[in-house]
């Protein structure tokens, strides 16, 4: 009785120990430093262009703007090279590729424009494609034709 009452005080004790070892060690694993990044030049709307959390970026979603915040005219085209290329800069303002996205969600205005769209983001996106959802929204800002969001995770 006392060796099985000293091995489970032993067990107890080395439990305790290792659990108290782990859980010193995860808050620091979980309190990644958060860091903004930004690249437009509009600094009134209340969101960063994208968000770096350890080796992921989360890109916030990107409409078919030119520099100066205005949305490119023309259509679905123009309006999605410049969203994907919004997003582009966001990337590599983050010190990221594109070959580093990993998921990206559209917005589309009209579902019918997916085709036109689809043609742009080949462009855009390298081999393997990221895992994508792509809706049709009732409604964009601006009017925009599409809006596209996007999370990169850097390989260390």
């Amino acid at each position: 009785m006392k060796i099985q009452m000293r091995r489970f005080l032993t067990i107890t004790i080395f439990s305790t120990a290792v659990l108290a070892a782990i859980l010193a060690v995860v808050p620091a694993c979980l309190a990644q430093e958060h860091k903004a990044i930004s690249v437009s030049g509009n600094k009134s709307l209340p969101f960063s262009d994208g968000i770096l959390a350890g080796n992921t970026l989360y890109v916030a979603g990107q409409e078919g703007t030119d520099d100066q915040g205005k949305l490119v005219a023309g259509g679905i085209t123009p309006e999605a090279r410049a969203a994907l290329d919004n997003i582009q800069k966001v990337i590599k303002a983050a010190g990221f590729e594109m070959k580093d996205i990993v998921s990206v969600t559209v917005y589309l205005a009209d579902i019918k424009e997916f085709g036109d769209m689809n043609k742009v983001y080949r462009e855009f996106m390298p081999d393997p494609k990221p895992a994508r959802a792509t809706i049709q929204a009732a409604g964009l800002v601006n009017n925009a034709r599409i809006e596209v969001s996007a999370i990169a995770v850097k390989q260390k």
